[in-house]
């Protein structure tokens, strides 16, 4: 619908919300009572919050916070209840790691004896043949889910860091990927 069309919808409905109701038009009496109830008990369901009077007097004081101390606010009350900043894909995101979690706690605890092992690595991006380029920014393409000019630009500034605190069974999958397509990868 164009910006004109559009317009001209909402001043026809704010002047049939505005006109005065005919008693000969029952349809339009119909929809004015059909619609008071319902706005009633949407007002209703925001009360929920005045059944506590403390709950009411914070929930008074943060509405009235600028947009800057609403994030401090997050901030310090993240800090102070050790909640941790969830990435990006958030609640998507946290099913898929948790199974995966699982595993690395029983790895945990069987190195703790042998505390010197290490299990999770750094992936590096050391250099690249010429040649396969190409084939090289489609693999960092796939494998960190970059657009095809961020990822030309991410191989073009080789060495770099690719993925950290990897497994290291995947590490050294994406190493030996790597290898195989003619470009430098190192663990560290």
């Amino acid at each position: 619908m164009s910006l004109s069309c559009r317009y001209a919808a909402q001043c026809c409905a704010r002047q049939l919300r505005a006109a005065p109701i005919r008693a000969s038009s029952s349809f339009l009496l119909q929809q004015q009572q059909r619609q008071q109830p319902r706005a009633t008990r949407r007002y209703n369901s925001t009360d929920a919050g005045s059944a506590n009077p403390k709950i009411a007097a914070i929930v008074d004081q943060i509405s009235q916070l600028t947009l800057l101390e609403t994030a401090d606010l997050v901030a310090s009350l993240k800090s102070r209840l050790n909640i941790p900043d969830l990435p990006v894909g958030g609640f998507a995101a946290a099913p898929a790691a948790a199974p995966a979690a699982a595993p690395a706690e029983a790895e945990e605890a069987d190195a703790a004896p042998a505390a010197a092992e290490k299990t999770l690595f750094t992936v590096k991006l050391v250099s690249f043949d010429a040649a396969a380029k190409p084939k090289v920014i489609k693999e960092v393409k796939n494998l960190l889910g970059l657009s095809l000019v961020d990822s030309k630009k991410f191989v073009e500034s080789a060495p770099k860091v690719m993925k950290e605190s990897v497994p290291k069974d995947e590490a050294e999958k994406i190493v030996a990927t790597l290898k195989e397509l003619g470009a430098v990868a190192a663990l560290e």
